[in-house]
């Protein structure tokens, strides 16, 4: 009978399986009793690295609390140098990565200053950084380059040095040098380590976590977040430290990868802003698995800054600036179009408006509500567009509100009135002829006209008042000859003009014309003629719209210049505590009759107010009674004047002080609608009525 199992199938089969379960006990033998303690020991060895915490950056916040700058938080991928180059092929592995950020839209650190596609050049935008990082690596690779390579020898050096064999194209070379480059480089000057993407999308990092790619970390950190389009030139940005900047803040125990103010409030309060770093200790295993945290120093965020800015009044005051000047241009078109229609117009003439600004200050405490300048830029991505910026031919990054300088013109006028009634020059009734031309000099080949002289006419018998209304500049040469222009200088120094503001922003201290420095400026001896020029505002005197703003805001107190601080207030990380809060300086005091000062401010109020005036029409509807003055500042021959319109308000008691500056804008009338535009606008901030911000008072 046939069996179904066979004998020798049954004992060939327990046969089998005696020698697997052999098997299996001699592996689990070894495994766990002859190597088991090294298996063992291998799992439990840890890695701990201390790591830097940074502190969170403080806020930067307007006058009521508005919040300007802040922190948003963002993740970071760096690489893992140690494993990337032990990879087979590391080079690879950077073109897939790279390959990859770009796909989902992110950038990565590159700061080889060399175009991307061949022939390959050296980028003469090349910031700052990127030049003093590529001096250093010039420096560690010493003999092995030639000097002073160019972009094409530095490529070719590259291409040997990383190893990049010639199955990568120009253009795939030229991405991998560049990652290897920004790698290799800090180790030849002390800066931050490298950070492969900053502020990740998270798309990027979904995709990094699902490929498990080896050798890539996401880290956490923060990143300034700017909460307004405007105020760039004031908020300024943060960077990475440069070398020279290290040596500065290592001192205050700065970590070598920290941010730090480069421009503006933030470079101004860095040590306020910028808080404590904390340490933290980690602990991984083998695998890079974190298996505990622990701080061995709490991080202490910075302090919170508070401005003196209106962040509403600073936004209405650049549109208003951007939006006249635009005006002003299409305006200017038209009459050159015109012009070369009728034939007489000049190719020659540099005519075109290049910018300008507009600064509005508290007239009681000096305090600056608002800071214009244009053109101006995006903060948020002047790190990214710092090389286009730097070559735009209207120096977008120039602060003119603090840093340009110009020739006042006859806004300078009221300087020469108070300091002339002061000294006992003229009084308040004594009344000047307009000759047309002031010939006391015409012996020695200078006789200066008055500008209405010009046109056929002479102005009648003026006082003070009525000369600062119609701007008579016969009046004023004669205050000046009696004056002198040291006297002269002394009450314009008194008044803000040529001296510090007091602003904590870098600012141009500008120049009141003097004997002492003239030939600095001009290249000539110091003459008469300088002295009368002086008086009505030209000669070499230049000085800051935020200057002449103060300066206006001090004649209309009453001779008081008070700080241009802009720092309001400083609280801590948690806004519970107040480190400080601004107390009104006087900076100077122009001591002079009540009646004298009456009779400056009335003159302005008539530049404004007289139907006799051409700036009347202006100012006709305005809830306030204002006053003001123009400015004409010649430029020289062939370019237009610029144009500078101060003015206060209300004239009786008085809040605000406007200065306007257009460059080449032809004459001071042309600019005071945007001054009458801005005061609108500060009546209508001043009238609302919400608890946050009644009667315009700063939150508590």
């Amino acid at each position: 009978m046939y069996k179904l199992v066979k004998p020798g199938r049954v004992a060939a089969l327990l046969i089998i399986f005696v020698v697997i379960i052999l098997v299996y006990l001699v592996f689990l033998y070894k495994l766990q009793i002859i190597e088991g303690e090294r298996y063992y020991h291998q799992s439990e060895e840890l890695i701990q690295e201390r790591k830097t915490v940074t502190a969170a950056r403080g806020n930067i916040l307007d006058r009521y609390g508005r919040i300007l700058v802040s922190n948003k938080e963002a993740y970071n991928i760096k690489i893992d140098i140690t494993k990337l180059f032990a990879s087979e092929d590391p080079n690879s592995v950077i073109l897939d990565l790279v390959d990859m950020v770009r796909g989902y839209g992110d950038d990565y650190t590159d700061d080889l200053p060399i175009t991307f596609e061949p022939p390959f050049e050296y980028d003469p935008n090349m910031t700052e950084i990127q030049r003093t990082m590529l001096n250093a690596y010039f420096r560690d690779k010493g003999d092995s380059l030639p000097e002073n390579p160019t972009a094409v020898e530095l490529m070719a050096y590259m291409r040997t040095r990383y190893e990049i064999d010639n199955s990568y194209s120009a253009e795939e070379m030229r991405l991998i040098a560049g990652v290897r480059y920004s790698i290799n480089v800090r180790y030849a000057i002390n800066t931050a380590d490298y950070v492969f993407v900053q502020d990740a999308s998270m798309g990027l990092i979904s995709s990094i976590m699902e490929n498990k790619l080896t050798g890539i970390e996401v880290s956490r950190a923060y990143m300034r977040h700017y909460n307004t389009e405007y105020a760039a030139h004031l908020l300024g940005y943060v960077g990475l430290m440069t070398q020279e900047e290290y040596e500065k803040y290592n001192l205050l125990e700065y970590a070598n990868d920290a941010y730090v103010g480069k421009d503006g409030i933030e470079y101004a309060f860095e040590t306020e802003l910028h808080g404590k770093d904390g340490e933290v200790e980690e602990t991984r295993n083998v695998s890079g698995t974190i298996l505990s945290t622990v701080y061995l120093k709490e991080p202490e965020p910075g302090n919170h800054i508070y401005l003196t800015i209106d962040s509403v009044l600073q936004e209405q005051t650049e549109r208003i600036l951007a939006n006249g000047i635009a005006y002003m241009r299409r305006n200017r078109a038209t009459e050159r179009a015109e012009g070369i229609a009728r034939g007489d117009y000049n190719p020659d003439l540099k005519d075109e408006i290049t910018g300008g600004a507009a600064v509005v200050v508290n007239v009681k405490t000096g305090e600056p509500l608002a800071i214009a300048s244009f053109p101006t830029y995006d903060v948020s991505t002047i790190i990214e567009k710092y090389g286009e910026l730097l070559a735009e031919p209207n120096a977008p990054l120039f602060n003119r509100a603090l840093l340009g300088a110009y020739a006042p013109g006859s806004a300078f006028k009221p300087c020469t009135a108070i300091a002339s009634l002061s000294e006992g020059i003229i009084d308040t009734e004594t009344k000047v002829k307009c000759e047309g031309v002031f010939t006391k000099y015409a012996a020695e080949g200078y006789a200066p006209e008055c500008w209405i002289w010009q046109q056929g006419y002479t102005h009648p018998e003026e006082n003070v008042s009525t000369a600062l209304r119609d701007s008579c500049n016969y009046f004023f040469y004669t205050c000046g000859n009696e004056l002198g222009v040291d006297l002269l200088g002394q009450y314009a120094h008194k008044l803000g003009l040529g001296s510090s503001t007091g602003i904590e922003l870098v600012e141009t201290l500008g120049n009141m014309s003097n004997r002492e420095n003239h030939s600095d400026y001009t290249g000539n001896e110091w003459r008469i003629g300088d002295t009368l020029q002086a008086a009505i505002g030209q000669s070499d005197s230049i000085f800051s719209p935020i200057q002449l703003a103060e300066y206006c805001a001090t004649v209309a107190n009453g001779g008081t210049r008070h700080s241009a601080s802009i720092l309001k207030a400083i609280r801590n990380y948690d806004y519970s505590d107040k480190l400080y809060e601004r107390e009104n300086i006087v900076m100077d005091t122009v001591e002079s009759y009540d009646f004298n000062w009456a009779a400056v401010q009335y003159g302005m109020h008539e530049v404004l107010n007289s139907p006799w005036t051409a700036n009347y029409p202006f100012w006709v509807d305005c809830r306030w009674t204002c006053a003001g003055k123009t400015g004409t500042a010649q430029k020289g021959e062939g370019i237009t004047n610029d144009g500078i319109f101060i003015c206060y308000g209300p004239y009786r008691d008085p809040e605000i002080a406007i200065c306007i500056i257009v460059e080449r804008g032809g004459a001071g009338a042309n600019t005071q609608f945007m001054a009458r535009e801005i005061m609108d606008v500060y009546i209508n901030i001043r009238s609302y009525s919400d608890s946050s911000e009644a009667e315009m008072t700063l939150l508590r």
